[in-house]
């Protein structure tokens, strides 16, 4: 009887010491496949939030900080665009006019107008509201953002802006099942001297608003 219960115990220890094996493969392939669906869709948010940014100083001449200013300006204000009325036929292609030639003529007619910003950067039923929330996190939490003025090597001050997120925010809620797979992330960033999540832009520099995934 004695014997048996050993063997039971062995047989049950086995398959605890297999599955923890197995566990232990299992879970940073599992997690590089959440990093990057989540890295995919928080790269987009902060691509997005470079196309507002950047259409806001084009208009203003720097950079916002603030979630609130940058919103309103995507849903209320507008931008130049140039509308072209008018094309080139197969015939006058074919006899060597370019489109130059068919404005000068007045063949083709170029027009300023403008168009609601929100319409233009990303189409009317983009969810602007929403730009201000990382993905994943039910709208807990917000990307931080920073603007700043710095003097580049020729001697020109430039306006910049960061925003950014950390991997402790973008995998919260992931925290407890792969905190040595999360851990290690960031540990490998630091030690490189970089940052331990994701950022486009930088407050310290003129990078022309890289990400740091680029």
């Amino acid at each position: 009887m004695k014997k048996i219960i050993i063997q039971i115990l062995l047989a049950a220890a086995a398959l605890y010491l297999g599955y923890m094996c197995y566990e232990s493969v299992q879970n940073p392939i599992q997690f590089q496949k959440l990093k990057k669906q989540r890295y995919d869709r928080v790269i987009q948010k902060l691509k997005d939030i470079r196309t507002a940014q950047d259409a806001f100083k084009s208009i203003h001449g720097t950079y916002t900080s603030s979630f609130d200013s940058l919103i309103n300006f995507v849903k209320y204000d507008s931008l130049k665009t140039v509308r072209s009325i008018g094309e080139l036929t197969d015939d006058q292609l074919e006899e060597g006019m370019t489109e130059q030639d068919a404005l000068k003529k007045g063949l083709i007619i170029r027009d300023t107008i403008r168009v609601a910003a929100l319409e233009k950067l990303f189409g009317k039923n983009y969810p602007i509201d929403d730009l201000r929330y990382v993905p994943f996190t039910k709208k807990k939490h917000e990307f931080l953002m920073g603007t700043n003025m710095i003097w580049t090597d020729s001697g020109i001050e430039v306006p910049v802006f960061e925003a950014r997120i950390s991997n402790m925010v973008i995998f919260e809620d992931l925290f407890d099942e792969y905190e040595d797979a999360i851990l290690e992330e960031n540990g490998e960033r630091i030690r490189l001297n970089k940052y331990p999540g994701l950022k486009v832009g930088s407050v310290q520099e003129a990078n022309n608003n890289v990400g740091n995934w680029e």
